[in-house]
């Protein structure tokens, strides 16, 4: 079985880049992570992954006069260590339609809401807000438009009548944890496909609705 060279990029901890690590340590999981990298230099999550025996990098986003230069030279990082699928786990930067052309049906995302509802940021808190019963987690792969492109897995929680930010924010966030790994798993094994914005193909129903206990 020939593995995907998969790169996770961070902002921050990288809870998520935790869980598609550990993922990846099994010797049938279809991808392999072969860089973690991020535009912040002190990112805690390069210690981890570097602790892991991973290759980092860090791309400061500061120093480049702009965008552009900024993504040209995370390409060619990702490029030099022939990456082939990019995961975003916690990436705080937004990409330019020339780098996601770049990684077209390539990119993924998760996003702490289930989309289309609650694009952006603040998630727990608008979905407190608005009322909800529902609540959860997506992972899309990447297009210009913010939060947007195929869904490949959701999962769904409960909200409680007790909930907090936080507390909501915990649930989902152990879902991601769940659902990241799958999805990663089902597009490096070539299980789905994209068409329009839907994502088709050998989805089970575990990966596409989860509803979890309180």
């Amino acid at each position: 079985m020939r593995r995907r060279r998969t790169a996770i990029l961070i902002s921050g901890r990288g809870s998520n880049m935790d869980a598609l690590i550990a993922a990846a340590r099994a010797p049938d999981f279809p991808a392999e992570i072969v860089l973690v990298a991020s535009n912040r230099p002190d990112a805690p999550g390069l210690a981890r992954a570097k602790a892991a025996g991973l290759a980092v990098a860090a791309v400061d986003h500061k120093i480049y006069a702009g965008r552009e230069e900024f993504e040209r030279a995370l390409q060619i990082i990702l490029e030099t260590h022939r990456v082939e699928l990019v995961c975003l786990a916690g990436f705080m930067r937004l990409f330019s339609p020339w780098f996601i052309g770049q990684w077209r049906d390539r990119l993924l995302n998760i996003h702490p809401a289930l989309l289309p509802s609650y694009r952006g940021l603040h998630t727990h808190e608008r979905a407190l807000a608005d009322g909800v019963k529902i609540h959860g987690c997506t992972v899309h792969f990447v297009v210009p438009e913010m939060d947007e492109g195929p869904i490949v897995a959701q999962a769904a929680v409960p909200v409680l009548d007790t909930d907090t930010a936080e507390t909501l924010g915990a649930r989902v966030l152990a879902q991601e944890h769940a659902i990241y790994p799958n999805a990663l798993r089902l597009v490096a094994s070539d299980a789905v496909r994209v068409e329009g914005n839907r994502v088709l193909g050998a989805l089970p129903a575990s990966n596409a609705t989860l509803l979890a206990p309180p």
